[in-house]
């Protein structure tokens, strides 16, 4: 059996959307583990317990597979991976933290930043891989918060398709001068590699506001952020995909296309297997393309809902019962 993530959270399973956020929020402030250092191991495994089991109840398609198939069914992968690439990192719950918390962690200005409550215990809250700039943490408090003030952080929202491709992202800022002597405006342009993933980040540094008089400007950070997408989720490097067919399909096997987030591409995928309620369908090599290199690509992974008829007629049961084995 998988792990119960309405038990982890403390909330009953019809809870709703509400209910699931006030639950992690209170969960990840008592657990975070800037604010637990005497027991940091327990803590850091307990935040990153919240964060999965919020990631989960919070998507409603998620959470209708969760319901059903419960946490083996939702991840399970034919490559052997489990528990999915990035549930089990640090980085992973820092960005689920920073989706609640966003007051904290992104700023919608270039001036300077207003000090939350939690600053000082939080650091600069940001996660994800470094792309570029500075790289490793502060080792104090005070380094943290200094480290924070220097900082001007935004989103970047990416579809599947620009994370799959690869795309330029020109992002406009306007920024504050007292004695530094540069355009107001300017436009930074934002690289993004095939197969990077929600959290990187691409720091520019100095091209924010200048703090006071200082002639020390803030770094502009961008963080890459994945918009949800009609056809595909994504877990690590697997395009995951889930669909209903007719019983009928689930027993004599069928065929169906899916768009490709390659332009003008269709996937045919061929299932002749008899599909059950914990069948999953691996098309290899056809997920997302690896940031390191874009040639290894992850799998398409589909997995099913089966439609059973709301009534069938006499003449029917007694052929089936015919034709289909009881053992």
């Amino acid at each position: 059996m998988g792990r119960d993530y309405y038990a982890t959270l403390g909330v009953p399973r019809n809870a709703n959307a509400e209910e699931l956020r006030k639950a992690y929020r209170r969960a990840a402030l008592r657990w975070h583990p800037d604010k637990n250092q005497d027991m940091k191991e327990e803590a850091e495994a307990k935040f990153k317990e919240y964060a999965e089991a919020y990631d989960v109840l919070s998507d409603p398609e998620r959470r209708r597979i969760y319901d059903h198939l419960g946490e083996d069914g939702l991840k399970r992968d034919a490559s052997g991976a489990g528990g999915g690439a990035s549930a089990g990192a640090m980085g992973f719950a820092n960005d689920v933290f920073a989706r609640i918390f966003k007051d904290i962690h992104v700023r919608s200005s270039f001036a300077p930043p207003t000090f939350s409550p939690f600053s000082g215990v939080f650091g600069d809250g940001m996660s994800g891989n470094a792309s570029s700039g500075p790289g490793g943490g502060a080792s104090s408090s005070a380094e943290r918060g200094e480290k924070r003030k220097r900082q001007a952080v935004f989103d970047v929202p990416c579809t599947l398709e620009e994370l799959y491709a690869g795309t330029t992202k020109k992002m406009k800022v306007t920024r504050t001068s007292s004695t530094l002597k540069r355009q107001p405006e300017m436009v930074l342009e934002v690289n993004v590699k095939a197969g990077w993933k929600a959290g990187t980040k691409v720091t520019f540094q100095r091209e924010g506001d200048e703090l006071g008089s200082s002639g020390v400007a803030q770094d502009v950070v961008f963080v890459i952020r994945e918009k949800r997408h009609s056809v595909f989720r994504r877990e690590g490097s697997n395009l995951l995909h889930h669909r209903q067919i007719p019983l009928v399909d689930a027993l004599c096997g069928f065929k169906f296309d899916l768009p490709h987030l390659e332009p003008d591409r269709i996937l045919r995928v061929t299932v002749n297997d008899v599909v059950t309620p914990s069948y999953t369908k691996v098309v290899k090599g056809k997920g997302m393309p690896s940031s390191k290199d874009p040639d290894t690509k992850g799998d398409v992974v589909v997995t099913f809902d089966i439609v059973y008829p709301k009534a069938v007629e006499p003449e029917a049961k007694e052929a089936l019962r015919k034709l289909l084995p009881r053992g």
